[in-house]
């Protein structure tokens, strides 16, 4: 039986062919090089993503703190407002009441009592005596 000889690689005797194979080798190992950058900068990409997530989120928790304390002292406020705006209402009737009852008392004995007009400021706010000024308040939070 006749054994088929392998020819000789074409590399192996042709010095053109192992040029040849030297770059394709080259261009291989050049290509595992640029695909081993692109992962690590995709990696990267991912892991500076993954921190701004994390710090937009920390972000987001502190402005929800200051939301949710702002709104607390909103409604602590309100409602201190709305005490003293009834207040007003009350002592307002009350003061109606003692006038009326001191004209009354005038008008039945005959002696003149003088009363002067009591200002009560915060009945006509825009008729203040003083200059207003808004109220700053700092947050330390």
């Amino acid at each position: 039986m006749a054994t088929v000889q392998k020819p000789a690689s074409s590399s192996e005797s042709d010095p053109r062919c192992a040029n040849i194979d030297e770059k394709k080798r080259k261009r291989m190992l050049s290509n595992r090089e640029s695909a081993r950058r692109s992962r690590m900068k995709k990696q990267k990409l991912l892991e500076d993503l993954v921190n701004e997530v994390s710090a937009l989120q920390k972000n987001n928790t502190q402005i929800c703190e200051k939301i949710k304390f702002t709104t607390q002292r909103f409604v602590k406020m309100e409602a201190s407002n709305s005490v003293l705006r009834a207040q007003i209402i009350e002592l307002t009737e009350s003061l109606q009441s003692l006038n009326s009852i001191l004209h009354m008392a005038e008008d039945g004995s005959g002696y003149d009592v003088d009363i002067p007009e009591i200002f009560v400021p915060l009945m006509k706010p825009w008729q203040l005596p003083c200059s207003t000024q808004p109220i700053c308040s700092t947050f330390d939070g």
